[in-house]
């Protein structure tokens, strides 16, 4: 499988250890500004199926590590039920520091615009470039503008194989955070099975791969 191309500009970093390092320091753009660190990918260096979000929440930017609020008790719930083990897959985010605005006490998430998905999509590819995954899921817009390099509507885009440009089988999903704001039961608990089933196809493709 070959690696994506990386920037002109890119450090040679090899190893994950390296990698945080690298995001920790990175001033590509001013959302470090004002973010608590940066939140670097978490996984295994051999994980094979790669899931990325959109950015860090405010729960993830005090702990410095992706998926550990709400959102991610329900990926973790939904990737279970689809089969894949989370300590199997490496999740990250399309951006790596918290955008978000001020209100009262609470730091409200604010959504990545086009400039700062395309800056921080340099460290996506690396993360990329070190795990070499075979299958990718974009959960959201972010991650999959990040990932295809274009806006894609979620809704026309789930339910089938996409190819990146290295070829690497992508699939295409909801965000959980999603899911977390529907109101209606009726339809939180539809969407979630919606979900649920986008990951299974993940889980089926990486299982006729092993066959």
């Amino acid at each position: 499988m070959a690696m994506p191309a990386l920037s002109d500009d890119a450090p040679v970093v090899t190893s994950l250890t390296a990698l945080r390092k690298a995001e920790n320091a990175c001033r590509r753009c001013p959302l470090y500004k004002n973010a608590t660190q940066a939140v670097p990918g978490e996984g295994s260096r051999d994980a094979v199926v790669m899931l990325v979000g959109e950015q860090p929440g405010d729960k993830e930017d005090l702990a410095g590590k992706p998926f550990v609020g709400p959102a991610g008790r329900l990926l973790d719930r939904a990737l279970a039920e689809a089969g894949i083990a989370r300590d199997a897959a490496f999740v990250t985010n399309a951006v790596k520091h918290f955008k978000y605005e001020v209100r009262g006490k609470r730091r409200l998430h604010k959504r990545p615009n086009a400039g700062e998905i395309e800056r921080c999509r340099w460290w996506l590819e690396q993360e990329r470039a070190i795990i070499r995954p075979a299958v990718i899921v974009a959960l959201g817009l972010t991650a999959t503008r990040s990932l295809f390099g274009k806006p894609m509507a979620i809704g026309k885009s789930r339910g089938a194989v996409h190819r990146l440009d290295d070829g690497t089988a992508a699939f295409v999903t909801v965000h959980p955070s999603a899911l977390l704001r529907v109101q209606e039961q009726a339809d939180k608990e539809q969407q979630y099975r919606a979900f649920v089933a986008d990951l299974r196809q993940a889980a089926a493709y990486l299982r006729q791969r092993a066959a």
